[in-house]
C-alpha cells in the first residue's frame, strides 16, 4: 500500500498557502512544498516527487488545470494523482475537473482542521487500496 507523505501544494493565494501548510504540515504531519503559480510547480515538482498534487482551479498566468495537464505530461509525474481546490462548484464545473484525472474536488471555503484528514480520506478511497508497481 502506498503511503502518503509528499504533498505539492499550488495556490496563488498567500492567504490560503499559510492555512494549509499549518493544516498539511504541522497539524497533518505531511511533507509539504507550497508553489505560488503552475510554472513555478512545474520546476519543483520533478525535483519534489510529490505523492500528490493539490492544485488551485483559479490561477493568474497558468490555471490549474493547465498546470495539471502539464506536469502529467512529465514522465516522474506521470501517475501522481492530484485533488482541485475551488470555489466553482457547480456540478459541471466539478465533471470537468474530474474528467482531466482529478481525484476529487475540494470546495473553498475548506475546513482546516479537517483538510488533512479530507485528503487522507480521498487518499484511501482512491489510492492505498492499489497495488504499487
Amino acid at each position: 500500500m502506498k503511503e502518503l507523505k509528499r504533498i505539492m501544494h499550488v495556490d496563488d493565494e498567500p492567504d490560503i498557502q499559510l492555512i494549509v501548510k499549518i493544516s498539511l504540515q504541522e497539524m497533518g504531519g505531511f511533507d509539504l512544498l507550497v508553489c505560488d503559480s503552475g510554472e513555478k510547480a512545474l520546476s519543483e515538482a520533478p525535483v519534489f516527487l510529490p505523492d500528490l498534487i493539490l492544485l488551485d482551479v483559479m490561477m493568474p498566468g497558468m490555471n490549474g488545470p493547465d498546470t495539471l495537464k502539464a506536469l502529467m505530461k512529465m514522465p516522474e509525474l506521470v501517475n501522481t494523482p492530484a485533488i482541485f481546490m475551488t470555489a466553482k462548484v457547480q456540478p459541471s464545473e466539478i465533471e470537468e475537473l474530474m474528467a482531466l484525472g482529478a481525484l476529487d474536488v475540494i470546495h473553498k471555503p475548506f475546513n482546516p482542521v479537517t483538510l488533512a484528514d479530507d485528503i487522507r480520506e480521498i487518499w484511501d478511497k482512491h489510492i492505498a487500496g492499489q497495488s504499487v508497481g
